[in-house]
């Protein structure tokens, strides 16, 4: 009987550019990749619809149980990330019950906002999860909203400079000091544990997809220039020093800080136990 194709998850946002470029290069071969993004994958790859997936970090937290984390890739950043922002028609210090909007796109963001705010400014707001717009980005019954990803990016770069933008990567170094990991890549742990050597597959195609990205970036921005409303140089700056892709142990310590201050404020049980994967 032949084996099915592994199931692996894919965040398609630009943060992960030179690995969408890898896997539409030969990298994919041998898998079945699903694209969506993060709460859709985290969802996912809980319920066994995936076999592996880049997911939100604060995911590991909550079902760390059912998941391994595999070495070597993670999205993360030392400071500023570029798509990850708060816009606010406030400063941020003077936020306190007022009411949020939140992405429904994602699930570290909302964690990583509500430790910064609370730890970092006394604020306890209160929190809606909606759909958001570019156009509009704070809706008429909020004081500010958190957007992710490639609209992040888009504001980043064009928000009304009547609001407040605040980067949340540059609010974590600000608030800890240390680096921040927003995604990790995980297998589910039946998969990791009953296919070994299709994990081993995944594991290596992973990294050897971002290794071809990387060494062909220039064209790997190149190819989505035009479907993308970013400059080349735009683009070369956000994935030339912005975000990080190597899950060093710098970044396992910020990653367990994460975790101890979800924890304290009551966003997880407890922090988890950093199991990985043996491929």
């Amino acid at each position: 009987m032949t084996e099915s194709l592994p199931r692996v998850g894919h965040i398609d946002f630009l943060n992960v550019l030179p690995l969408a470029y890898g896997y539409a290069h030969g990298g994919a071969d041998g898998l079945a990749i699903a694209r969506g993004v993060p709460a859709v994958l985290n969802s996912d790859l809980i319920a066994g619809r995936l076999d592996v997936s880049n997911v939100s970090s604060i995911l590991y937290a909550r079902h760390a149980e059912k998941l391994r984390i595999l070495r070597g890739p993670c999205v993360s950043t030392d400071g500023a990330v570029e798509s990850i922002l708060l816009l606010s028609k406030k400063p941020i210090d003077a936020i306190e019950d007022d009411r949020i909007a939140l992405t429904a796109k994602s699930a570290t963001s909302h964690a990583l906002l509500k430790i910064i705010l609370q730890s970092g400014y006394g604020a306890v707001p209160t929190y809606s999860v909606r759909t958001l717009s570019v156009e509009q980005p704070v809706p008429e019954d909020a004081t500010a909203a958190l957007f992710i990803g490639d609209d992040a990016l888009y504001l980043y770069h064009h928000a009304s400079p009547s609001l407040y933008v605040y980067d949340l990567g540059a609010e974590w170094k600000k608030l800890t000091g240390k680096k921040m990991v927003y995604a990790l890549w995980v297998a589910g742990r039946s998969f990791a544990e009953e296919r070994p050597e299709a994990l081993a597959r995944v594991s290596r195609a992973i990294r050897e997809s971002f290794a071809y990205g990387l060494a062909h970036k220039d064209a790997a921005i190149r190819s989505v220039l035009g479907e993308k409303p970013f400059t080349y140089t735009e683009l070369d700056t956000y994935l030339g020093g912005v975000i990080h892709w190597d899950l060093t142990e710098e970044y396992l310590d910020g990653l367990r800080t994460f975790y101890d201050l979800a924890a304290r404020i009551g966003l997880i049980e407890q922090a988890p136990e950093l199991v990985f994967a043996e491929a």
